[in-house]
């Protein structure tokens, strides 16, 4: 899950911050597209569709407090 951090951010950090959040961001994309597949396809594999809305909603969630974060780290910097 997300992991904040209240140190001051480095340089270092913001780009490995900046990185995860561009492989989350792929991610969620993923998702994004997987449930939308997933809706298409209804009846078909309902049984999965809670799973993966979760999945993507946890993801985006996660997305959004790291962007958030790194926008407080870049105001310090």
């Amino acid at each position: 899950m997300v992991q904040i951090i209240n140190s001051l951010p480095t340089p270092e950090t913001v780009a490995d911050l900046k990185t995860k959040i561009r492989r989350l961001n792929s991610q969620a994309g993923q998702s994004k597209m997987d449930l939308h597949d997933l809706a298409e396809g209804l009846p078909t594999d309902y049984e999965t569709l809670l799973e993966q809305a979760q999945k993507t909603y946890d993801i985006y969630r996660e997305l959004d407090q790291l962007k958030q974060q790194l926008k407080q780290w870049e105001e310090t910097l």
